[in-house]
């Protein structure tokens, strides 16, 4: 989505440039690795303030640009250099969480929570996370919708979404590795458990660290499901092409681009109604959502559409359309230069 945002505001009309490579990510809760990362980005600030107040006026940036706030991963940067060179300062994919105020992650939350409330515009991705920003919002900030999009010319449209085989093909794209995703592996093959009896083979793209893990989960159907590794856009998007039904359970996926990208090629999407899922799959018209963490409601689900076969290619023609009209690069600049316009004159 970096990459993305990035294309997008090129092509919005400006010239992003990439200030700084400093992470400012903390997984495991540990204050004192927030304390160096907030001293080594203060000294980043110092440095970037004093490298753009040597440049003529006319080659400074007119406005910061950041990318995902949240108390894992605050903005100490962004708010003291728009605050030294005077320009506005944005944000897209903010996300507030007062439940962070305290414990492991409290020094971090304080830092996102200062830069939202410093920034003059908050691009908002899912709504789920736009109620907290609302009840938070200063006065004078602007919150814009900028719902996640694809650049389509890396997933251009299928000729046409095929007829489908009577043995369904389902496909997962996901990483292979401890936490959230390997809990939505294991959700995925309790779910596939109970439909043994249905006819379907599943394709798994991914690897990871719990590759081991994953592989043991769905071994007592080793002969319907394929592992393909790691895999380029190509050879993704031929897989997303032939399949029927795209499953993931989406363990606190914070939206899943890859359930954007199957919707792109005609392929409709099962996935657990977690944070900004429903903001990406519209339930019941390019896919089906289901009760977060429910396997046997998952799994309910999949052989609902299975059993309605043309349900399912109604499906994947409303995703595909859907992801094509509304989810494409244009529109995404489209927004950003209306926003940000106002901001940089």
């Amino acid at each position: 989505m970096a990459r993305l945002l990035m294309k997008a505001l090129d092509r919005a009309g400006f010239r992003p440039e990439l200030a700084s490579e400093l992470r400012s990510l903390d997984k495991a809760g540990d204050r004192q690795r927030q304390e160096a990362i907030r001293q080594t980005a203060e000294d980043e600030a110092s440095r970037l303030i004093a490298h753009y107040r040597a440049l003529p006026e006319s080659s400074r940036p007119r406005l910061w640009f950041t990318y995902h706030v949240y108390y894992k991963a605050p903005d100490w940067i962004g708010p003291r250099v728009a605050e030294a060179l005077g320009i506005p300062y944005a944000v897209a994919e903010g996300s507030r969480a007062a439940k962070r105020a305290g414990g492991p992650w409290a020094l971090g939350h304080e830092g996102a929570e200062a830069a939202l409330d410093r920034a003059d515009a908050v691009f908002v991705m899912t709504r789920h996370d736009r109620e907290a920003l609302e009840a938070a919002r200063p006065d004078r900030q602007a919150l814009i919708d900028l719902p996640p999009f694809l650049d389509l010319e890396d997933w251009p449209a299928p000729e046409a979404i095929p007829s489908r085989a009577s043995e369904a093909r389902l496909l997962t794209v996901a990483m292979m590795r401890p936490g959230d995703k390997l809990a939505s592996y294991r959700i995925l093959a309790a779910a596939l458990d109970a439909i043994a009896h249905l006819p379907w083979t599943l394709d798994i793209v991914g690897d990871g660290e719990a590759r081991a893990e994953v592989a043991s989960l769905f071994a007592a159907h080793a002969h319907r499901v394929r592992f393909h590794g790691q895999m380029d856009s190509a050879g993704l998007r031929a897989l997303y092409g032939s399949a029927d039904l795209f499953v993931w359970p989406a363990v606190n996926e914070a939206y899943g681009m890859v359930l954007l990208e199957a919707q792109a090629m005609g392929c409709p999407v099962v996935a657990g109604a977690y944070g900004g899922v429903a903001s990406v799959v519209r339930h019941g018209e390019t896919g089906w959502l289901t009760t977060p963490g429910d396997a046997a409601a998952f799994s309910d689900a999949v052989a609902g559409l299975l059993r309605d076969r043309k349900r399912l290619l109604s499906l994947g023609l409303h995703a595909c359309d859907f992801v094509r009209q509304e989810r494409d690069l244009e529109s995404a600049a489209l927004r950003l230069r209306h926003a940000l316009d106002p901001l940089t004159r």
